[in-house]
């Protein structure tokens, strides 16, 4: 489903998730490569007409990767071992941007960071399938929330 549905859908998740995702701009996109391997790699990306979307250099490895195989796992950037500021994970599978939203894309990205590619990019919307959400508490408790569902659970620590 397009973000402008999991938002209305799940919006407890789609909120932390766009809270956590927006702390640092960036997401990690785990993406499958050649070999089968994973490819964890750093993108930016921004949410637009009822998208997220995920742009990038033209024929960069992790955009060879989803044109292979268009599965995605996204997740929140970490910034320290504690836990406490959570961490969001999206899958979903990708999609190059229709043709005819490319220019308005870029028009948007233009008033946003008076930037744009000089030459060919790579430019994808997400389709969410799955999320969840996940952190610690300052006692050790692992409170997470997972969709399909909206349902909360929790591990006490040591059980």
């Amino acid at each position: 489903m397009r973000w402008i549905e999991f938002e209305e859908d799940a919006p407890e998740l789609a909120g932390l998730a766009r809270q956590r995702f927006d702390a640092t701009e960036l997401v990690m996109m785990g993406t499958l490569r050649p070999n089968g391997w994973p490819r964890i790699s750093p993108i930016e990306f921004t949410y637009w007409d009822g998208d997220f979307v995920l742009g990038g250099m033209w024929q960069s490895k992790k955009f060879q990767d989803v044109m292979r195989d268009n599965r995605v796992t996204l997740h929140s950037t970490t910034t320290n071992k504690n836990g406490q500021e959570g961490d969001v994970k999206i899958y979903g599978r990708v999609h190059p941007l229709a043709e005819e939203r490319i220019e308005p894309y870029w028009q948007h990205i233009f008033t946003l960071l008076n930037w744009r590619p000089a030459g060919p990019a790579h430019v994808y919307t997400l389709d969410v399938e799955e999320g969840s959400y996940a952190r610690f508490e300052a006692d050790g408790t692992m409170r997470w929330l997972t969709w399909p569902g909206n349902e909360w659970h929790t591990q006490k620590a040591g059980g």
